[in-house]
């Protein structure tokens, strides 16, 4: 008796997402399976000083050879990236890599679908319930925000760029360059405020706090405020690829659909001339 075939759903690959986080200090890659379920050991390489794009690009390709086989791309950039075109980068370097393409020039070297966002965003959808008013913050080189409403992402916020206290911003505050300068104590002090400041403008039923100085905080938190591990940074990633396809994000991270001109397209549009009045 002839078996029955194998159903397309039987035959199916699972999909791996390498998932990259673009920080200051460091740049760390792992592969997830669709679920957010890492299927390699986390890789780490050191962010190259100066940061250039060529730099930031050959480290990821790099990281990318030594964690194997992977489908698509997702990247966590510490800056404002819409389209995949970078429009800030405070930490890497403003003028160098503001106009870059990033998804661009990877999805050249790696010959991979690349999405990207920025890094506290990718974190938020790594933490996040996905329910009310939530808003994550990242403590590293410096200090990123996502807020979220009811798992919906209000993109490219930049609250580190606020001003927060002594005419400084919450960045100037509560970086890593601060807190080598003043201490964990003074640095949680302004951590609390901080807190209590954010709490009172957006009014959040939940706040998660990340990035590679959260494991410095040591204050007693409000029940409605969570640490998250740093690894939130990468496995966020997955949630770029299981986005609805009417759902706004998507307009943000990935590369924005041009027309495509042919030359004798461009020949023939040469050719036609204005009406005359």
């Amino acid at each position: 008796m002839a078996k029955n075939p194998p159903s397309r759903k039987q035959d199916r690959q699972p999909i791996k997402t390498l998932a990259i986080d673009i920080g200051g200090s460091g740049i760390k890659a792992i592969v997830l399976d669709e679920m957010g379920t890492p299927l390699t050991e986390r890789g780490r390489i050191a962010t190259p000083k100066p940061a250039l794009p060529t730099a930031i690009t050959e480290t990821i390709a790099k990281l990318a050879e030594a964690q194997g086989e992977f489908d698509r791309i997702s990247v966590g950039f510490p800056g404002v990236i819409r389209h995949g075109i970078v429009y800030t980068a405070p930490n890497l370097g403003n003028a160098i890599w503001k106009g870059f393409n990033l998804v661009e020039a990877l999805t050249t070297q790696l010959k991979k679908p690349v999405r990207a966002a920025n890094d506290a965003d990718v974190q938020g959808f790594g933490a996040i319930q996905g329910k009310n008013i939530e808003l994550v913050i990242t403590l590293g080189t410096g200090f990123g925000s996502a807020l979220f409403v009811d798992g919906k992402l209000v993109p490219n916020l930049e609250l580190g760029h606020h001003p927060f206290h002594d005419h400084e911003t919450y960045e100037e505050q509560l970086g890593n360059a601060t807190l080598e300068k003043i201490g964990k104590k003074k640095w949680n002090k302004r951590l609390a405020k901080a807190i209590k400041t954010l709490d009172r403008v957006l009014n959040f039923d939940h706040l998660y706090i990340g990035g590679g100085n959260s494991k410095k905080v040591n204050l007693v938190l409000p029940e409605k405020v969570t640490l998250v591990p740093n690894t939130a940074g990468l496995l966020g990633g997955i949630a770029f690829w299981n986005l609805g396809q009417d759902d706004l994000m998507n307009r943000w991270i990935q590369a924005k659909e041009t027309e495509k001109v042919t030359a004798k397209q461009r020949s023939q549009r040469k050719k036609i001339k204005p009406l005359k009045d």
